[in-house]
């Protein structure tokens, strides 16, 4: 069988399909900490999540390095990607427009793009596996989107992952974006969101 044969689907209607996950996801975003359902699962080579294949294959574009943690990063994530999205894989964190890491692997932000007060936009979103995004330790999360605050209990996440978190709040208006995923849901947490532990 051809190496195109071995390739898992992606989304059954790339077009109305990507529509529906980029609404989930701007939900997400603009509603920080709300846990988003997505509509539908994209079905990749199994490697992460139903959440993170179907928002890389709606953002990720030839425009769009990606950067895989290892532990993710296999032959047939890369080839799946590369086919469906088009997306380059990026050699490293720097460079990259999305990166996707499990909570475990991302020991901090260092190396990724944090954009400039130019040109913010040009920051990295990551996405962080995590095992669910209920059950963990209670956070409370302040800032645009969120009317007082919010309570989130991220299950999974490291040690001093909050004070990382913390470092990259402060570089506002630049620093990372994140989207954590588990299953088929999400939750955003954009860099303008203060999180206190």
């Amino acid at each position: 069988m051809s190496a195109i044969g071995r390739l898992s689907p992606g989304l059954a209607d790339p077009v109305h399909d990507s529509q529906r996950v980029f609404r989930a996801v701007l939900d997400a975003t603009s509603n920080p900490g709300r846990i988003v359902t997505l509509p539908l699962a994209a079905v990749g080579p199994g490697t992460i999540s139903l959440a993170a294949t179907a928002a890389l294959l709606t953002l990720a574009d030839r425009d769009t390095p990606v950067w895989l943690a290892p532990g993710i990063d296999t032959d047939a994530l890369r080839d799946f990607l590369r086919f469906h999205a088009g997306c380059p894989i990026a050699p490293g964190r720097a460079g990259a427009t999305f990166g996707v890491a499990t909570a475990a692997s991302l020991d901090s932000f260092d190396g990724f793009e944090i954009g400039t007060d130019t040109y913010p936009d040009r920051a990295a979103t990551v996405l962080v596996e995590v095992p669910a995004l209920e059950g963990g330790p209670g956070t409370t999360w302040r800032g645009p989107g969120i009317e007082t605050a919010r309570t989130v209990a991220i299950a999974g996440l490291p040690d001093g992952f909050w004070s990382e978190w913390a470092a990259n709040h402060a570089l506002f208006p630049c620093g990372l974006d994140l989207l954590f995923t588990s299953g088929n849901r999400l939750c955003g947490l954009p860099r303008g969101i203060a999180v206190e532990a």
